[in-house]
């Protein structure tokens, strides 16, 4: 009896040793697993940062060269209507300014188009007037289009 309580005692520590190996291969394991996973997902993560802030930097490229085509947009202004005041130049041009942002915040793509088509909408009809006005095809002393554009979409409206 003694025996055979101590032989169930040396299998039930043999077994112990086994499990407890068998545990620690299998923690092992998991844990070259769990590595590998972080090392899959921070690569991954880089990546996916490093394209988000290409996208950003190019957004600010792009930011800054409609900003560039607003103060041609202003300066064509000054320069085809010599004599608007200055005050008028730069509300065309703060108008223009603030189609832009509308356009650059818009979080839909459909809501950016829009913005998109009343930005080109816009600078097409302040350059086509600056342009009539120069050749002498225009008249009116004013950039009317333009000013009714502006009197008819107010900053404080979506």
């Amino acid at each position: 009896m003694e025996r055979e309580k101590s032989e169930q005692e040396n299998k039930l520590k043999h077994h112990r040793v086994l499990a407890a190996k068998a545990l620690e291969a299998d923690l092992k394991k998991r844990s070259v697993q769990l590595e590998h996973d972080i090392t899959i997902l921070r690569t991954k993560n880089e990546a996916e940062l490093t394209m988000f802030k290409t996208k950003c930097q190019q957004d600010i490229k792009d930011y800054k060269q409609y900003l560039t085509a607003l103060d041609h947009l202003k300066s064509s202004i000054q320069s085809s209507y010599t004599h608007l005041p200055e005050a008028v130049a730069f509300t065309i041009h703060h108008h223009a300014k603030h189609l832009l942002n509308q356009l650059w915040d818009a979080k839909e793509v459909d809501q950016k188009m829009h913005h998109e088509m009343q930005l080109i909408n816009f600078m097409t009809t302040v350059h086509e007037e600056s342009r009539r006005y120069l050749e002498g095809t225009s008249s009116n002393p004013l950039p009317e289009k333009t000013l009714n554009l502006i009197q008819s979409k107010p900053l404080n409206s979506e």
